[in-house]
Formats: structure tokens, C-alpha cells, sequence
């Protein structure tokens, strides 16, 4: 056996020899920053039809996107035309073309490996429709479990990223073989001793294969031998670029390969690349932050990207999965541009996620409100992005309206308090996800549990493809004894008040505004408006039903000046929670000492003065510079979203 490990390791050792030959001088070579040739992002124009673009791959200056909500293949032609080439596919993921022509298609949600020709005709190459498993043979009866990625060899062999059973599959002459990975795990190794944990895109880099290996945040590479070797990535999660020993990864999500031999990796919400150096290095081309912004590459935002691929031209297309969008990277000029969504139609029809489904329950927390609190320091703070459903300890949740689950890690933070799990419009959080108040798994196959030697669930999966109605079991309420509820597409969230049909939920209780404090643009609280002035309004909701103690966040903040009874302007709406705002502009939203969620007691002081809306948020004051010396009263406003409205008066001095 010591022989034999001492043997794996030279022939490791050989393989990233090889691989970093492959990155280095040999053949094609540039010092060059590959980012001086993507220096910009936009987005290809008359594409709103798309749900959810995933894969992406171009042939004959066409570029083919795999639609995973629409379940259709799209074909999208030089003048911006769009056609659709199939359709009745289940979630279906990375497209590949063979070398006839046609087209490969992980279709994960019916488990199968499937072919689409040139007239649209549909066939599966490998796997059993509808049926899940992980054993090998020949094609039409061996089973994959929601496989998310394909990459197709120059002799038309087809490489399959087996995700959910964390395999790599290959499929040649009609059979099915394994040719690495076992159990869930991180090991490099050969064959079935390496491991792999949920991995999703591939590409095939000369005679080796390269795996995006997103739940070890590593990008791995197989070799002609079956040895699997780690190109890079680390155990720590981040956007750290640098040599390969010393980066690490999001989570890598699609992975290709350019004619020179560069790797360009979509990676969380960024697109990176490893260059061909002396010393190759991973470098972040584009993207960072969640957002839908195009431009300059520096600046650009992308939201799950999970398909990249080159065009003949030259330009890198990668599809924006939960942008809805094809974005192209390129050098042309950049023209910043903050892009904004499509939204879907409101409000969605629903039920409560309680049984019995009608029945109204007491809201606990609403979008907008400060979680943490607001300090001199740094200690962090955020935006509560949804809708608190009060419930019971250990009492069981439903999902609210029918969906289907489009991103592969859709479970995450299992075992903890913020358990939950991401669908393409709601998200739901704070449970006990497939399994009762005992943490016993409910035997529903769609939670996919991983256990420790003892039976205990250690970790969950709930596969991409994987379809839930409303009505469907989630799990049980955790120690925070609520559902929170997002509303919306994943970075665009919106009010659940809004979004939402919840049966007979209504209120007619007002606002309380209790205090008002003015202060001077340089913070010094004062009694007198001066020229640029800081309105604080310390205030909080409460709605029908629930109990007195209970503080909510309010809906909208403004405020109006009146002389001699006369308003000298409209009521100004400047604080608005209609959409999530980002978390780096709370203190833009609320004063110093605010605080609620994980504190003693519930204090809102918003600076009515700032505009804080969606993701337009800015500092702002109240101007008087044109006002004469005199008496004015300061009215402002808070309002809930049912519209219902309180007022307070302030007498102050100019």
C-alpha cells in the first residue's frame, strides 16, 4: 500500500508538471493581461423571453443557449434574431455540439444525456428518463442523478459531470463507464479514490479534462490515465486571485477553453481566467458583486453566471443565469450601463406556508428592517431582505406555489439557524429542511442527505431539475420559530407584501412615529433647520392581529415643509422598501443606534433625508439655502404598505 501511494504521488507529481507545461512557455505564450482583450461587458439586446439561460455553446457564428426554466434550446443569430431549436426538455443544463453537428444536452431534470438535431428531433443517447441512479453499461439503461455537465472529445466520445452522484461519466460507443469519482468528498487520486463534491461544468483542455468542481471550490483536472489533480482553488472561499497554488474560488460553476489554451472559469458572480504565463495566474476579469450592471470589465456585474463560451469572433458569451441574460465580453468600447431586469408579473398567487394553507398568521419581520445594529464600529449589519411568518418549534412548513429548482446549490447553511433553500422566486429559510423536529429526513428523494457513520444527517442536496407544488412538505420550523420568506429573483428582492396573494392578510393599523430629530449636515443635533439639514424619524409598524410588543419596519419615510399653514412642496417619499436594498447602504437607511433582530429591544431611526430605494441609494439632505429666517412646521410621514399613514409635526426655526 506504501508502495503504491508513493507510486499515485510521482504519477500526481507528473501530471502537474504536465499541466503547468501546458500554462506556461510552451507553444503559444503572452505576458499580456488577458483582461487588455475583455475590456468590457454588454448585454445582447431583444432577448426578453429568456427564463433561465444555462449553457452556452456557438457553432457557425450562432450561439445556443440552453433555456433551464423554459426547458428549450435557443438559437440566437448574428442580427440578434432569436429561434427556438427544441423544447420539452427538463431543466436542462451545459450543451455541447459533436462533431456531426448535432447537439449534446445534460438534460438533469429527466436524468439523461439527450440529442437534439439540426431539425429539432430529440433523443436520449444515455440514461432512463425520469429515473435516477449511478450505475454503468450500456447507455439506454445506465442512470445519472441530475448530470449538469458535458464536454465532447475530438473523436466524439461525451464526458458527463454526473453532479448529484459526483462522478465523472464518459460515454463511448454506447456504454457508460465511470472514470473518476466515488462518494461526495475532496481527495485527488485515480479513478474511483478521487472525490468530488457537486461537480458541474467541464471542458475538455488538449487530451485532459477540466472539472468545475463548485462544492470544493476548486477547479481539478483529469488526465488520459484516469489521475485527478487539482489546478487550483483552496479551502478558503473568496475571489483571491494569484498564482494557482494561492487562489481560490467561489464557486465554479462553467468552465472552457480558448484556442490558445486558456481557461476561463465562470466562478461565483465573476468571470476569471488562468493565462498562459511562466507563472500561470488566476486573474478576475470581470464581474464581483451580485448586479446587472455592463461597462468597463472592472466595473461590470454579473448574477450566477453558468455558461461561458468563445465565438468565432473572437468574444467571450457567457449566459447571466439569473440576470435572464447573454452578456458578451469583448474590446470594444465600454459604455457603462446599470442594467435593469426584467420583473416578473405581481403578485404571484399563493397560500401561507402553514396548513391550513388559508389561514393568516402573524407577521414577525418585514423587508428593509436593520438586522444587527448601527455602531460607531465596523461590526456588521444588514437589510432584512423578507417576510417574517410567525410558527411553532418543530411545526412543519409547505412551499408556497409550484417551482422548480434551477440552481445547483439551492440548500445551504445546513444544521444551523439560517437553514434554507433558494427556489427561482421565493426562498425559505430558518428550517429543518426534508426532515422532522428530530432531524429525522422525511424519505422524500428530492432531499438528497449525506450521513456520518452513526445514520445522522451531515448535509443535504436538493438537486437542480428537482419540481415542488404548493402544498409540498420543506421541513419543520428551527429555533427561530418563523418562516422567512424572500420574494423575488435572487439579488433583485422584493416587498413579499407586494409579491405575494397571501389569503386574507390585510391592516388597518397605522404607523407610530415617535420621535423626530433634526441635525446639521455635520451631525450636531440642533432645534433650527440650517442650510443643509438631517431629518432622523424614529419610527416603527404594527399591523392587525399581531401583539403589542411586536415593532415592524415601515414601508415608506418622507417628509414636507409647511409656512403659515400653506405646504411649500409635495410630500417627499425618500425612503422606500418596495425593493431590497443593498447591504452597504444601511447607513444610509437608518442613524446611528438603530438596531433590531438579534438585540434587546427594536429601535428604527431612519434618515429621512437619504434616498434609499432598491439599489439607488445616495446621501441627501434637506436644502433650505432659499428659505427666509422665519417659523416652519416639519411634517413627516410614515406609511405601511396596505397605505395606511401617520403624521408628526415639528415647529421649527430658519
Amino acid at each position: 500500500m506504501i508502495i503504491a501511494n508513493r507510486n499515485l504521488k510521482r504519477i500526481s507529481v507528473l501530471s502537474l508538471v504536465i499541466v503547468l507545461i501546458l500554462l506556461g512557455g510552451c507553444g503559444y505564450f503572452s505576458s499580456e493581461p488577458v483582461a487588455l482583450r475583455y475590456k468590457s461587458v454588454a448585454t445582447v439586446p431583444r432577448l426578453n423571453d429568456l427564463d433561465e439561460p444555462f449553457g452556452i455553446a456557438v457553432k457557425d457564428h450562432s450561439i445556443y443557449v440552453s433555456d433551464g426554466g423554459a426547458g428549450t434550446i435557443r438559437r440566437i443569430d448574428t442580427d440578434g434574431s432569436s429561434t427556438t431549436v427544441a423544447s420539452g426538455l427538463k431543466t436542462p443544463s451545459a450543451i455541447a455540439f459533436l462533431p456531426d453537428g448535432d447537439l449534446i444536452v445534460a438534460d438533469t431534470g429527466s436524468h439523461t444525456i439527450k440529442k437534439v438535431t439540426a431539425d429539432g428531433t430529440i433523443t436520449i443517447v444515455a440514461g432512463v428518463d425520469g429515473s435516477s441512479g449511478k450505475n454503468d453499461g450500456p447507455a439506454l439503461s445506465s442512470k445519472f442523478n441530475a448530470p449538469i455537465g458535458v464536454a465532447v472529445a475530438s473523436d466524439g466520445a461525451i464526458y458527463v459531470s454526473d453532479t448529484y452522484n459526483d462522478r465523472i461519466r464518459l460515454i463511448r460507443e454506447g456504454i457508460v463507464s465511470t472514470v473518476a469519482g466515488s462518494e461526495r468528498g475532496f481527495a485527488d487520486g485515480t479513478g474511483a479514490s478521487a472525490k468530488f463534491d457537486t461537480p458541474l461544468g467541464i471542458a475538455v483542455w488538449d487530451d485532459k479534462l477540466l472539472i468545475a468542481d463548485s462544492g470544493n471550490a476548486r477547479l481539478r483536472v483529469l488526465d488520459s490515465n484516469g489521475i485527478v489533480i487539482t489546478l487550483s482553488g483552496s479551502d478558503t472561499r473568496g475571489l483571491i486571485d494569484g498564482p494557482l497554488s494561492s487562489a481560490s474560488f467561489v464557486t465554479p460553476t462553467a468552465v472552457t477553453v480558448d484556442q490558445f489554451g486558456r481557461i476561463f472559469v465562470a466562478d461565483g458572480n465573476a468571470i476569471r481566467v488562468i493565462g498562459r504565463r511562466v507563472i500561470p495566474l488566476v486573474e478576475t476579469l470581470a464581474g464581483d458583486k451580485r448586479g446587472f450592471v455592463d461597462g468597463p470589465s472592472r466595473t461590470a456585474r454579473f448574477n450566477r453566471p453558468s455558461g461561458i463560451g468563445f465565438g468565432s469572433d473572437g468574444k467571450i458569451y457567457v449566459a447571466d443565469s439569473d440576470n435572464r441574460a447573454i452578456r458578451i465580453l469583448s474590446d470594444d468600447a465600454a459604455k457603462e450601463n446599470p442594467t435593469d431586469p426584467r420583473t416578473d408579473p405581481l403578485p404571484l398567487a399563493t397560500r401561507w406556508p402553514f396548513d391550513p394553507p388559508s389561514n393568516p398568521r402573524e407577521i414577525a419581520g418585514t423587508l428593509g428592517e436593520i438586522r444587527g445594529e448601527v455602531r460607531p464600529d465596523d461590526k456588521p449589519n444588514w437589510f432584512h431582505n423578507g417576510l417574517d411568518i410567525a410558527g411553532a418549534y418543530g411545526e412543519t412548513a409547505k412551499f408556497i406555489r409550484d417551482e422548480t429548482v434551477l440552481d445547483p446549490q439551492s440548500a445551504d447553511n445546513f444544521g444551523t439557524a439560517r437553514e434554507l433553500i433558494r427556489m427561482p422566486l421565493i426562498g425559505y429559510i430558518h428550517l429543518r429542511l426534508g426532515r422532522d423536529k428530530d432531524n429525522r429526513p422525511f424519505g422524500d428523494p428530492r432531499f438528497q442527505f449525506a450521513f456520518d457513520a452513526a445514520g445522522k444527517p451531515i448535509g443535504l442536496r436538493v438537486p437542480r431539475g428537482a419540481k415542488f407544488a404548493a402544498g409540498d412538505t420543506i421541513g419543520t420550523l428551527n429555533s427561530m420559530n418563523h418562516v422567512h420568506l424572500i420574494a423575488g429573483r435572487i439579488g433583485r428582492e422584493i416587498n413579499a407584501l407586494a409579491a405575494l396573494n397571501l389569503p386574507g392578510i390585510s391592516d388597518s393599523t397605522p404607523p407610530v412615529i415617535e420621535d423626530v430629530s433634526i441635525f446639521t449636515d455635520s451631525w450636531e443635533k440642533t432645534s433650527r433647520l440650517s442650510d443643509k439639514s438631517r431629518i432622523v424619524v424614529r419610527a416603527y409598524d404594527r399591523m392587525d392581529g399581531n401583539s403589542e410588543r411586536r415593532r415592524l419596519g415601515v414601508y415608506r419615510v418622507g417628509f414636507q415643509l409647511l409656512s403659515n399653514g400653506s405646504q411649500l412642496s409635495e410630500i417627499d417619499w425618500r425612503i422606500s422598501f418596495a425593493r431590497s436594498p443593498s447591504n452597504d447602504t444601511v447607513r444610509l437607511a437608518y442613524a446611528e443606534g438603530s438596531r433590531s433582530g438579534y438585540t434587546p429591544d427594536t429601535i428604527f431611526d431612519y434618515i429621512a433625508t437619504n434616498r434609499v430605494d432598491g439599489e439607488n441609494a445616495r446621501e441627501d439632505f434637506l436644502d433650505t439655502t432659499n428659505l427666509t429666517s422665519g417659523k416652519y412646521v416639519l411634517r413627516v410621514f410614515a406609511a405601511d404598505y396596505f397605505g395606511n399613514v401617520a403624521s408628526k409635526d415639528v415647529e421649527v426655526l430658519k
